[in-house]
């Protein structure tokens, strides 16, 4: 079943060691096939290195497993939730990279104070509350905190990301780590210069809207 859907959700885990998002086996991307409702999942505790699109698991908006051998991620109730309650979205990713962790295990968001966080996020990268794992809970938290960023910082856990599609939010989860450390890097020189408020929701919309072919 769902064979594009199952090779393009492999390739995409596989983009989070390729970019320093994730150690040994954490974190997942899921991807939802919009005529089915179902989802692909990364499975639980797999090497990155050792993912197939065939051992890919495929479940329903139910957590039940459609297809596959394997267990499906233990993340799986949060990806499931924000699915349930955002239609428009196609994409979920999980990562604890690093410097956004360290933004998260202190609680803090990521200020507007770069040109790129403004067009990528259209504001502040949010953080939301402490919310524990294995249940809907985390799921909950990032549905009411994320706001219209795709991507939020969960205390004192990692980074969730969210997209019309699994590629969209790789791409949002790579962007918070870019941001995360550049900022972290500017903190040691000292107090970052936020951006005004206006200038952030132009920069936002200039990037929307005329970026990319």
């Amino acid at each position: 079943m769902l064979d594009q859907l199952r090779r393009e959700v492999c390739r995409l885990n596989q983009e989070l060691p390729r970019n320093g998002l994730v150690a040994w086996t954490s974190g997942n991307v899921s991807g939802r096939d919009a005529k089915t409702g179902l989802i692909v999942i990364k499975p639980s505790g797999v090497i990155y290195d050792d993912l197939t699109p065939q051992n890919m698991v495929i479940v329903d908006p139910d957590g039940k497993r459609v297809e596959g051998k394997l267990n499906p991620s233990v993340d799986t109730a949060t990806h499931l939730y924000i699915y349930r309650l955002r239609s428009d979205v196609g994409g979920v990713v999980h990562t604890h990279s690093t410097f956004a962790t360290a933004f998260a295990a202190a609680g803090k968001p990521i200020p507007a104070c770069l040109t790129a966080i403004c067009d990528e996020f259209g504001g502040p990268i949010p953080v939301g509350k402490f919310a524990p794992i294995g249940g809907e809970e985390i799921g909950a938290e990032v549905v009411r905190s994320i706001g219209d960023s795709p991507a939020i910082l969960m205390q004192n856990h990692g980074v969730f990301a969210i997209g019309k599609d699994a590629a969209a939010a790789i791409k949002a989860a790579v962007m918070v780590e870019d941001a995360a450390r550049t900022v972290f890097y500017a903190m040691q020189l000292g107090r970052p210069i936020p951006i005004p408020k206006d200038m952030v929701n132009q920069l936002h919309k200039r990037y929307m809207e005329k970026y990319g072919q």
